[in-house]
């Protein structure tokens, strides 16, 4: 005989449970879920399809970086808090061609010579914030591999920072502290007045600092008057003065020059005949008893012979 209150057909065996609808169920009875099967994904007991483990796993990566970044923006903070103010570069620039009796500022930057420089050493010069992130993250991890700053990519905006503020180091936190700087140079000199300073205070071996000094002491003429040749040579000099002095390693000198001759082809500066047109002309290094100072404030010609 079927017990009283159930139906013809009523069974207690699994397969047969059924889903209410919100507000269907009877209170303090709970009807569980159809137990999870081929279609249903989500349900209790079946797992997750492997498009939401992707996305879940993108999204704790993403949550990741995010923590990075964060701390990052925060140290990078902290640098430009504790480093000194760049209001002084100017002088301090002028400190420095004083000290070598060099006159400040010195000769007008030359387009080619501004051209192969930023070719060369910082081809993202004209449009970066005074710092390379995909390089900083570079040395960074060079650090941690123990090859320290040799891994290079440092800006033109950076190496200035080094000259000014640091010069002579090259700890980690010396990096840290050009980084940082050259960012405040960025935003408070122009890309010409950075140029400027860079130009007037950089080392090009033979004791001459200064693009003036060097152009007028290398091929007596004044930076205005360089040819192609010559301004490239002049701005790869600056990486190692002593071994592309023209003087002393003539054949080191002109691989220098080839390669800055081949940056400005790469970035358009200059045309395929025109970088060869250029790498063919002689440098016309004057004897070192030829050589003449580097010009007075205002004037365009080189200064009289150097003694």
């Amino acid at each position: 005989m079927m017990p009283r209150g159930e139906a013809p057909g009523w069974t207690d065996q699994p397969g047969d449970w059924f889903q209410a609808r919100a507000g269907d169920t009877v209170p303090g009875q709970v009807l569980p879920e159809r137990p999870a099967g081929p279609g249903r994904p989500g349900r209790v007991g079946y797992p997750l399809r492997p498009r939401r483990r992707w996305l879940t796993v993108l999204r704790r990566t993403l949550a990741v970086l995010s923590v990075l970044v964060l701390l990052g923006a925060v140290g990078f903070g902290g640098l430009l808090v504790v480093t000194p103010s760049v209001g002084d570069a100017r002088m301090l620039a002028q400190g420095q061609d004083s000290s070598h009796g060099v006159p400040y500022p010195g000769a007008a930057v030359p387009a080619r010579f501004a051209a192969a420089l930023v070719a060369t050493e910082d081809h993202r010069f004209y449009h970066d914030p005074g710092l390379d992130p995909i390089a900083v993250v570079r040395v960074a991890w060079g650090y941690l591999r123990g090859n320290g700053s040799q891994q290079g990519g440092a800006t033109i905006t950076q190496q200035l920072a080094k000259m000014l503020y640091t010069p002579g180091q090259s700890s980690l936190k010396a990096e840290a502290e050009q980084i940082a700087v050259a960012v405040k140079l960025n935003f408070s000199y122009t890309k010409a007045q950075i140029l400027q300073m860079y130009a007037d205070v950089a080392y090009y071996g033979q004791n001459y600092y200064s693009l003036g000094a060097a152009s007028c002491g290398y091929f007596g003429v004044p930076p205005s008057g360089l040819s192609w040749s010559q301004a490239a040579l002049m701005a790869g000099i600056v990486q190692s003065p002593s071994s592309y002095d023209p003087v002393t390693n003539p054949t080191l000198a002109h691989a220098r020059e080839a390669h800055v001759l081949s940056r400005l082809v790469a970035t358009g500066a200059l045309t395929q005949a025109q970088g060869s047109a250029a790498l063919a002309q002689s440098l016309n290094v004057v004897p070192r008893d030829q050589a003449l100072a580097a010009p007075a404030n205002g004037s365009a010609s080189c200064g009289g012979a150097v003694r």
